[in-house]
C-alpha cells in the first residue's frame, strides 16, 4: 500500500514502538497458548466484530469499570481509561463536560462539539453537531464505546470521535438495586434500579437524583434522570427495542471562569463579571428540561440479510441567564443577556446489511439512510428590569432555527486472505442550517437567512495479521465539520449583532493511521496508533463574554500524535492499566482574533502567529491504574489510580496557559452475601495529595477569565444492594 509521505513521517513513532518491542513479538508471533479476546464493539462497522480484527482505533469501557467506586454521575469519572480522550469536569453543571477526542472538540465552551454522541443506536447529538453528554445513563450501562480516527466520519457531521452508549438488559429474574452516595460538597446521590425478565419481554429501569453545593462558590446542582429501555422478542427473527431518557436540571448554577489572580488568590470563588458584581449577583444559571424516546426494529430476513429500522424524538427546553453586564446589552441587535431555546428534535435511521462469501471471501456490507431533525424557538432577553439583576427583562430575540440533515451512507469489509482483510466507506451528507427573524425593530433589521453544507466522506483500512496475536493496520479518509447553531448565533463581522452567522464555513479534515494490537501471553493486550488530521477552516472561538460566543474560521491546522494503550490481568487477583497520549495541536497559518468584548470597530484584533498550539489541547495525558481483587478475602477489591496531564494553552495566541499537573486517587470496595440480597459498599478519595490544579478552561474568554478551578481532596462513600424476587 502507498501511503502519502506524511503518513510515513507520521509513523516514525509506531516504527519506534514496534523496534523497542521487538523481542516480545517475536516470541508471542509462534505462540500457540489460548490468549484473552479483545472486547466485541459494534461502533466501528455497525455489526458485532472484536476490537482486535478492526484497522480503527476502538476501545471499550464495561459497565463494571464504569461503577467500580465511582459516583456514576459524568464520563469524566472513567473516560481518562480511553487514550486519545479528554474528558474534563468543569466543576459546573451548568455548562456539562469538557471532552475533545485527539484535539477535536476542545474549543467547545459548553456542552459538546466535534464528537459524536450516541445511546443505544439514538443520537445524543443534534443534526448541527451538538451534543450533551449528561443524558448517558451510566448506572445502567452495558459499556461505552469510543471510536476515534478515520473511520469515525461514517457516522456524518462532527465526529472526529465517537461515544456510543449501551444499556444493559435486565437479568432474568427481577432484581431491585437500591443505590446510594454521599462526598464532599453536600454531594449526595440516590437511586433505584430494577430488571427483569417475563416470557418474551425484558426490561431495565433506573431513576435518579444527584445533589451537591459545588466545590466553588454558587455552583450548587440537581440533577433529576430516569432511563428505560423494554426489549420484546416476538420471534427469533426479530426483536423489538424501546428506550427512554429523561434529564430536569433547574435551576443550576454557573459560577463562570476565574482570571489568573483570581485563581491565585482563591480557587472556589465565583467569578466577577464586572466591578465587584460577580456571577451570583447577577444569577448566573442554567435551567435544562430534556426527555427523548427511540425504537428499534430488527429483523433477520434471510440467513445472510438483515433490516433494521430505527426512529426517535424528543424535546429539550433551555433557560440560561448570562454573566452579561447592562451596557453589554445596550447595542441596538443585542441579543440580551437570557437564552430561551425550546427545540424539538426527531430523526429516522433505515439499514440493511448482509453478511455472506465472494470467491471463498467473507463479506459484510452495511448501506443506510439517515435523516433527522431539529427546530428550535430561540428568544432573547435582557437580564434586568431597571437596577434589578438576573431576571427577565424586555425581549430582544425572537427567531425559529431549523437543523435538517439527509445522509446516505455504506460500509463493508472484505477477508482477501486469512491473512489480510480490508475495509471501507462512503458517506453523504447534507445539512441546512434556516433561521426565520421575528423580532425586526428599525436599528434590528431582519437577520434571516439560510445556509446549506454537503460532503462525501470515504473512508479505507487494511488489517494484516502478523500473527495470531499481532495484528498491524493502517487507515485514510475525510471527514467534516459544520458549525453548530449556538456558534452561528452571533456574526462574526459584528460581534454584539445577533442573527446567523452567514460567514461561518465547515471544517474539512483528511486523516491518517496507522497501528497495532498485540496481545503479550495470555494476559496482556497492547494497542499503539500514531495518527494525523489535517484540517482547513478550522473554527475557533473568536471572542468569549459572559457565556456568549463568537465564532470565526481561521485555515489550515494540524494535529498528530501518539495513542498507547496496555491492559494486564496478573496472578493473584492484580491487574493493571495504562493509558498514554501525545498531540501536538497547531495552527499552521496566522491570523486575527479578539481579545476584549467587542470585536471590530475601536478594538482591533491581535495577530496569532502560524505555528501557536490550539488551546484547550494538552500536548500528553498519562492515565495508570493498578488494582486488587479477592486478594485477602472474598468480595474485596480496591485500586490506585494516577493521571498526569501536561500545560494547556487557553487562548489562541498562547499567552497564557493552565499549568500541568499530578493527581493520584484511591477506592476500595466490598461485595458480600446477607441471605439472597447482595450489598456492595465502597470508599474513594480523589486527589490524594490535595494537589491545586485547573481541570478545564474556558478558551479565548475576552475577560481573560479562562480558569476552571478544579477540588482539592475529596471523598465518596456509596453502597448499593441487588435484591432478587
Amino acid at each position: 500500500m502507498n501511503l502519502p509521505q506524511t503518513a510515513v513521517r507520521a509513523a516514525f513513532p509506531f516504527r519506534t514502538i514496534v523496534l523497542a518491542l521487538a523481542p516480545v513479538l517475536a516470541g508471542i508471533a509462534q505462540a500457540q497458548e489460548t490468549i484473552r479476546s479483545a472486547p466485541v464493539v459494534v461502533s466501528g462497522t455497525r455489526v458485532e466484530r472484536s476490537s482486535f480484527d478492526l484497522p480503527m482505533s476502538i476501545d471499550q469501557i464495561s459497565g463494571d469499570q464504569l461503577r467500580d467506586g465511582r459516583a456514576g454521575v459524568n464520563l469524566s469519572e472513567t473516560l481518562s481509561l480511553i487514550p486519545g480522550v479528554v474528558a474534563n469536569n468543569r466543576q459546573n453543571y451548568a455548562q456539562d463536560l469538557q471532552i475533545s477526542i485527539r484535539g477535536f472538540g476542545s474549543r467547545s465552551t459548553f456542552g459538546v462539539r466535534g464528537v459524536r454522541l450516541y445511546a443505544d443506536g439514538i443520537p445524543l447529538t443534534m443534526p448541527d453537531g451538538q451534543g450533551q453528554a449528561a443524558n448517558i445513563d451510566l448506572m445502567t450501562a452495558k459499556s461505552i464505546e469510543v471510536l476515534r480516527g478515520p473511520f469515525s466520519a461514517l457516522y456524518g457531521n462532527s465526529s472526529g470521535g465517537v461515544i456510543s452508549a449501551f444499556t444493559e438488559d435486565g437479568p432474568q429474574r427481577f432484581t431491585v438495586n437500591p443505590y446510594f452516595s454521599v462526598g464532599s460538597y453536600d454531594s449526595t446521590k440516590f437511586g433505584v434500579r430494577m430488571g427483569g425478565t417475563s416470557g418474551i419481554v425484558n426490561f431495565t429501569f433506573n431513576m435518579s437524583r444527584f445533589d451537591t453545593q459545588g466545590y466553588r462558590d454558587w455552583s450548587a446542582a440537581t440533577r433529576d434522570t430516569a432511563n428505560a429501555k423494554l426489549t420484546i422478542t416476538p420471534d427469533d427473527y426479530s426483536k423489538v427495542t424501546v428506550v427512554m431518557n429523561y434529564l430536569m436540571q433547574p435551576e443550576t448554577q454557573d459560577p463562570q471562569g476565574l482570571t489568573r489572580a483570581q485563581y491565585d488568590q482563591n480557587p472556589t470563588q465565583v467569578g466577577v463579571v464586572s466591578g465587584t458584581l460577580t456571577s451570583r449577583d447577577y444569577g448566573v444559571r442554567k435551567s435544562i428540561d430534556n426527555m427523548q424516546a427511540g425504537a428499534v426494529y430488527e429483523r433477520r430476513i434471510t440467513a445472510s440479510d438483515t433490516l433494521r429500522a430505527m426512529v426517535y424524538a424528543g424535546d429539550r427546553q433551555v433557560t440560561q441567564y448570562l454573566g452579561l453586564t447592562i451596557g453589554a446589552q445596550g447595542a441596538p441587535r443585542s441579543g440580551g443577556g437570557v437564552i430561551d431555546l425550546d427545540r424539538q428534535f426527531s430523526g429516522v435511521d433505515l439499514r440493511w446489511t448482509h453478511r455472506n462469501e465472494i470467491a471463498n471471501m467473507p463479506v459484510n456490507v452495511t448501506a443506510g439512510l439517515n435523516y433527522d431533525q431539529q427546530e428550535e424557538a430561540r428568544k432573547g432577553f435582557e437580564n434586568f428590569i431597571g437596577t434589578r439583576l438576573g431576571v427577565t427583562g424586555n425581549l430582544r430575540r425572537d427567531e425559529t432555527n431549523t437543523v435538517r440533515n439527509f445522509d446516505q451512507y455504506v460500509q463493508g469489509e472484505l477477508g482477501v486472505t486469512s491473512q489480510l482483510s480490508v475495509s471501507a466507506g462512503i458517506r453523504r451528507s447534507s445539512v441546512r442550517f434556516s433561521s426565520k427573524d421575528r423580532f425586526i425593530t428599525g436599528g434590528n433589521p431582519d437577520d434571516s437567512g439560510s445556509l446549506t453544507f454537503s460532503k462525501i466522506t470515504p473512508v479505507a483500512g487494511v488489517l494484516y495479521k502478523v500473527s495470531p496475536v499481532l495484528h498491524t493496520y493502517a487507515s485514510v479518509g475525510r471527514g467534516f465539520e459544520t458549525p453548530t447553531f449556538a456558534e452561528l448565533a452571533y456574526r462574526t463581522s459584528d460581534a454584539a449583532g445577533a442573527g446567523i452567522n452567514t460567514d461561518l464555513k465547515p471544517n474539512t479534515t483528511t486523516n491518517l493511521e496507522l497501528g497495532m494490537k498485540t496481545f503479550v501471553g495470555n494476559d496482556t493486550r497492547i494497542n499503539a496508533a500514531v495518527f494525523q488530521a489535517k484540517s482547513d477552516n478550522e473554527i475557533t472561538t473568536l471572542t468569549n463574554t459572559g457565556g456568549r460566543a463568537v465564532f470565526q474560521n481561521v485555515g489550515k491546522t494540524t494535529r498528530h500524535g501518539l495513542e498507547l494503550s496496555v491492559d494486564s490481568r496478573l496472578p493473584s487477583g492484580i491487574y493493571g492499566l495504562a493509558a498514554f497520549t501525545y498531540v501536538s495541536a497547531k495552527f499552521d497559518q496566522s491570523f486575527s482574533t479578539c481579545e476584549v468584548t467587542l470585536c471590530p470597530g475601536t478594538n482591533p484584533r491581535a495577530p496569532v502567529s502560524a505555528g501557536s498550539r490550539i488551546p484547550g489541547v494538552p500536548a500528553y495525558s498519562v492515565y495508570g491504574e493498578v488494582g486488587w481483587r479477592d486478594m485477602l478475602v472474598e468480595g474485596l477489591s480496591a485500586a490506585l489510580e494516577a493521571r498526569r496531564v501536561g500545560r494547556v494553552y487557553v487562548n489562541d495566541r498562547n499567552t497564557e496557559a493552565a499549568d500541568s499537573y499530578n493527581l493520584f486517587s484511591a477506592r476500595i470496595g466490598m461485595t458480600v452475601p446477607v441471605g439472597g440480597v447482595t450489598v456492595t459498599g465502597f470508599a474513594r478519595i480523589d486527589n490524594l495529595f490535595d494537589t491545586k490544579y485547573v481541570g478545564s478552561v474556558i478558551v479565548n474568554e475576552a475577560s481573560r477569565r479562562f480558569y476552571e478551578p478544579s477540588p482539592g481532596r475529596n471523598i465518596l462513600i456509596g453502597m448499593s444492594a441487588s435484591v432478587p424476587f
